[in-house]
């Protein structure tokens, strides 16, 4: 069982921040305002506010489905030209500041800054023995939170003592995200001194996956040697599963590979196609479903985030993960006699690793897909920490061993390994990243960091699409600069 969704909808009654925000300044609603007068009086009412800090990280469907699409892995795809406008926009590389979806993203993680500084402002009120621990967890998720603010918005502002209301607007300003990542990784330092090696109940954050994070931050600013010790925390803890594909599914989750994996569950009947993602479901998964789906082992989808042929084609012989990756759909169809409706910009490719399987919905099918997101995997702290030992001059032989491990589970054999040095080994360990993490939502992230975008994409221009627009709502609320270009 999912045990982190269990107390979920707690939150709505006995958190603050009871509901998503337009934007970064406001108040919590006086109608469900439970204040600490009230509250925070036992540890229980802290681990009910933990689960809430937890939540939005189910929300940020968004953040996966961008991670491809703005890449050269996959279209937009949908039912039309016009569908959720926001999205084909962005793999159009037409996005401007007022568009929805990127201002959900920000509304969403600044919700999750915003809970865990609520939490901070009330950390005093009374001790309890796994307190620190428990602070280590908030920290993390803060730190995860800004660490995507950066990465989508560049210079973000950055507050930390508490939460921003009303009486803030006009207040604010964008921090340089050097600042940004200072703080992030003193949160990510907090987490791992306090934070247990391993945790009693599912789907919370242990000391190991403080460690990746911070070596993920660390290796995006450049930081090799740094990331690479931080890195060597997490070599041989955990483990690649034999059957790459296997991990995708219903009984890989929370398996050996997993180091961070955002849960969900499809038991909650509550939903609200006004707040689709406030379900426990994940509402990402029907967006990459095969539209009218009649046929055996998967469900209908609204055909989003659809691979191209050419990187379907780009997998080299033999490599198992082409198939675990992107579901030939019209070859599928042809086995077993399925039929389905194509959607635009068909490209006969799927997302085979999140796609609606057949049995996993709930009473909502569109909303309360129980798949969960695996945000960190053990393959790619192996990648990262190749690339810190290359990358800093530390180590080309452990880079190498790092990279074939993860060729070796794709291939099943060792004829596959790298022997390369220098750049040539640079070069080989971001292909593949591309193959191995190819539509989980890091292809254009990795693209922007290692400089290679510009060349690569179609449409991004180098000076600009490095981050996406600061929504208009803030520039008109709070003043905000915007980026170049936009």
């Amino acid at each position: 069982m999912k045990n982190l969704n269990r107390v979920l909808l707690l939150m709505c009654v006995t958190f603050l921040l009871s509901r998503c925000t337009d934007h970064v300044d406001y108040e919590a609603i006086e109608g469900y305002q439970i204040t600490a007068e009230v509250y925070f009086q036992a540890e229980s009412d802290y681990e009910a506010a933990l689960v809430g800090t937890y939540d939005p990280l189910q929300w940020l469907y968004l953040n996966v489905l961008i991670g491809d699409i703005a890449t050269d892995n996959s279209l937009c795809g949908g039912e039309s030209a016009t569908d959720v406008i926001g999205l084909q926009q962005i793999d159009d590389y037409t996005h401007y500041p007022n568009n929805d979806n990127l201002t959900s993203i920000w509304r969403w993680l600044y919700e999750g800054v915003n809970r865990a500084n609520y939490m901070e402002e009330n950390k005093s009120n009374i001790d309890f023995d796994s307190k620190e621990a428990l602070y280590a967890e908030v920290y993390f998720l803060r730190a995860y939170y800004y660490f995507q603010l950066v990465k989508f918005f560049g210079d973000v502002p950055l507050f930390t003592e508490a939460r921003l209301t009303a009486g803030d607007s006009g207040t604010l300003v964008r921090v340089p995200k050097e600042e940004v990542y200072a703080q992030i990784e003193i949160d990510l330092q907090n987490a791992v001194d306090n934070l247990p090696t391993s945790q009693s109940q599912i789907g919370r954050v242990n000391k190991f996956t403080a460690y990746s994070l911070l070596g993920k931050v660390l290796l995006y600013q450049d930081k090799f040697n740094e990331a690479a010790a931080a890195f060597d925390n997490v070599i041989g803890v955990y483990s690649l599963v034999s059957d790459y594909g296997s991990q995708f599914l219903r009984l890989g989750e929370n398996g050996p590979e997993s180091v961070f994996e955002v849960q969900y569950t499809n038991t909650s009947n509550w939903y609200d196609w006004g707040c689709p993602q406030c379900s426990e479901g994940n509402f990402g998964i029907i967006h990459t479903g095969p539209r009218g789906w009649s046929g055996p082992e998967y469900a209908q989808g609204w055909s989003f985030n659809v691979p191209t042929e050419a990187f379907y084609n780009s997998f080299a012989a033999g490599d198992t993960r082409q198939d675990a990756t992107v579901l030939d759909i019209e070859a599928f169809a042809t086995a077993t006699g399925a039929t389905y409706t194509e959607g635009y910009e068909h490209t006969g490719y799927y997302n085979n690793k999140y796609i609606p399987r057949a049995g996993e919905s709930g009473a909502q099918t569109e909303l309360n897909y129980l798949t969960n997101y695996r945000a960190v995997r053990y393959s790619d702290v192996l990648l990262m920490a190749a690339e810190a030992y290359n990358r800093g001059g530390i180590d080309d032989g452990i880079a190498q061993e790092y990279l074939n491990q993860v060729r070796r589970r794709a291939f099943g054999d060792q004829d596959h390994d790298i022997s390369l040095t220098g750049t040539a080994l640079t070069d080989a360990i971001w292909e593949e990243r591309k193959f191995e993490l190819s539509m989980e939502g890091h292809r254009f992230f990795d693209l922007v960091r290692t400089g290679q975008a510009p060349s690569i994409i179609d449409g991004f221009q180098q000076g600009k699409h490095e981050v996406f627009p600061i929504p208009q709502q803030e520039i008109d609320i709070s003043g905000l600069t915007q980026n170049p270009g936009y």
